[in-house]
């Protein structure tokens, strides 16, 4: 009998690791819920376009993921009532990391196209996936 339930217990557990995300899983998704949140309460007119890597080449990851580190920081909420709202986001959403350099990549920031913050969210959005 105990050896019934020693097994049954380590088949549970098993179940339940196996059935358990990754923390790199778990990060990405609360980042892309963080961007959807930052879409809703975002400035969009009258703000600062920014530059918004799109597709990326391979060799360029680094380059694209640190132009939407910098741009993250311009954003701004649409009203100060979702001030608290918007900086938890930010926060979430700043964390993003690669840490693979590379090579040298002859793209910079700047090279890229300017786009409105909604875009930009959503070219972030692109990128994580």
């Amino acid at each position: 009998m105990k050896r019934m339930i020693t097994f049954c217990m380590v088949f549970f557990c098993s179940i339940m690791v196996l059935a358990s995300a990754s923390p790199r899983t778990l990060k990405y998704k609360q980042m892309h819920r963080a961007i959807d949140k930052l879409e809703t309460i975002v400035k969009d007119k009258d703000a600062e376009l920014l530059h918004t890597p799109e597709n990326p080449v391979e060799g360029c990851l680094y380059t694209a993921v640190t132009c939407f580190k910098k741009g993250i920081q311009k954003l701004q909420p649409v009203s100060s009532q979702e001030n608290t709202e918007f900086h938890k986001a930010i926060r979430v959403v700043s964390k993003l990391t690669y840490r693979d350099p590379g090579k040298q990549c002859e793209s910079t920031c700047e090279s890229y196209e300017k786009k409105t913050p909604k875009e930009f969210l959503k070219g972030l959005a692109n990128l994580l996936q």
